[in-house]
């Protein structure tokens, strides 16, 4: 009888050091799931910039996108380079940044229509910009003159999501950020 009464207390001691490892396997298990999960997400999503200068004052319209997607830009330009823009996100305009002299344009996007690409000019500021869309469409705004840049999403079936850079009287410099669109 005493041989049985030390099997089960040394069964019944198994059992408890087990626990601590299964909780320890549990919560790894937990914590790779939620780590592959966000890399999954953020596979998504990529930046491209800043192009231009380091003049004027920062500007982001991170919290526009969540009012929609991109469905129409404004972009005032003069002879030499984009004096400011603003960017309708759904139905709502963000904040105009830049200067006020200049030819003020502004391009509206099909329904659906993402831009998908965005190319341009710079030295210490922003001296054209050229949207390409998922459609075909091309709009350029400025002047040919500067460093070239090309911008596209890292990953496939994402576009423009918002715009951030600099800006004073001038577009000093542009980011573009990219992620999953929903259709406008």
């Amino acid at each position: 009888m005493k041989s049985k009464g030390k099997r089960i207390n040394l069964d019944v001691l198994l059992s408890f050091a087990s626990i601590p490892r299964m909780v320890t396997f549990a919560l790894l298990a937990l914590l790779c799931a939620s780590a592959s999960v966000s890399a999954i997400q953020a596979r998504s999503s990529s930046y491209n910039g800043e192009y231009g200068g380091g003049g004027g004052q920062r500007f982001s319209h991170s919290g526009y996108q969540l009012e929609g997607p991109i469905t129409a830009i404004r972009i005032r330009q003069d002879n030499t380079c984009i004096v400011g823009l603003q960017v309708r996100y759904g139905k709502m305009w963000s904040d105009y940044v830049g200067g006020t002299e200049g030819d003020l344009e502004e391009i509206f996007l099909h329904p659906g229509e993402v831009v998908i690409q965005v190319s341009g000019k710079y030295d210490s500021y922003v001296r054209q910009l050229v949207f390409v869309t998922d459609k075909g469409r091309k709009m350029s705004f400025g002047t040919d003159i500067g460093t070239s840049f090309t911008a596209i999403p890292l990953y496939p079936k994402t576009g423009l999501r918002f715009i951030s850079g600099r800006a004073g009287s001038l577009i000093d410099a542009i980011g573009l950020h990219w992620d999953v669109c929903l259709k406008n």
